[in-house]
């Protein structure tokens, strides 16, 4: 069973320019005290070729975490383009919301991105060498896809199989606590 319940995922700047960086609002909910802080990363998927190109734009540590409903803003820079092949630039991708616990990751939520040119123009004219700068994101928020891995937590003995599901939206509720995002 798992201790800590993701009930909502909101990103707060779903469409932007290519280079803003990604603000996120996370809420979910401890049922039971936890002995560590919860570790967050988020990883642009930069080519569908190979994982040599992903990058994990940042990381956070959230605890202690009390029990209850808790909430935060995670914020990580923009991916580095140098860093992802020429031709992927454009198109679509994807970012992946990991949260682990003591290094055993227990919830992946992905969502598809797609990097476009600003105007319609540019979309048919494209120039040789991508603009950036005329460069705009769109996160997919509407379909998440949501993966849960059971793991072992501080009173198990042994972790479950894995189960995995579909969001089709979250659950946000009133009197969160607070956390220290560090």
């Amino acid at each position: 069973m798992s201790i800590v319940h993701l009930q909502n995922v909101e990103i707060l700047n779903a469409e932007a320019k290519f280079s803003d960086p990604y603000i996120f609002k996370i809420t979910f909910e401890c049922i039971s005290p936890l002995e560590d802080d919860i570790e967050w990363k988020l990883i642009y998927v930069g080519s569908a070729e190979s994982e040599q190109y992903d990058q994990e734009l940042d990381n956070c540590m959230v605890g202690p975490v009390p029990v209850g409903v808790n909430s935060f803003e995670f914020e990580a820079a923009a991916p580095s383009p140098d860093k992802i092949p020429a031709q992927d630039l454009l198109g679509v991708t994807v970012i992946l919301l990991t949260a682990s616990y003591k290094d055993a990751e227990f919830i992946r939520v992905g969502y598809y991105v797609n990097n476009a040119y600003e105007t319609e123009e540019m979309r048919e004219n494209p120039p040789e060498e991508v603009d950036l700068s005329k460069v705009r994101r769109e996160v997919l928020v509407s379909k998440p896809r949501v993966t849960r891995f059971n793991i072992k937590w501080d009173s198990d003995e042994k972790p479950a199989p894995p189960a995995s599901a579909d969001a089709d939206g979250g659950v946000t509720s009133n009197g969160f606590n607070s956390v220290e995002v560090s």
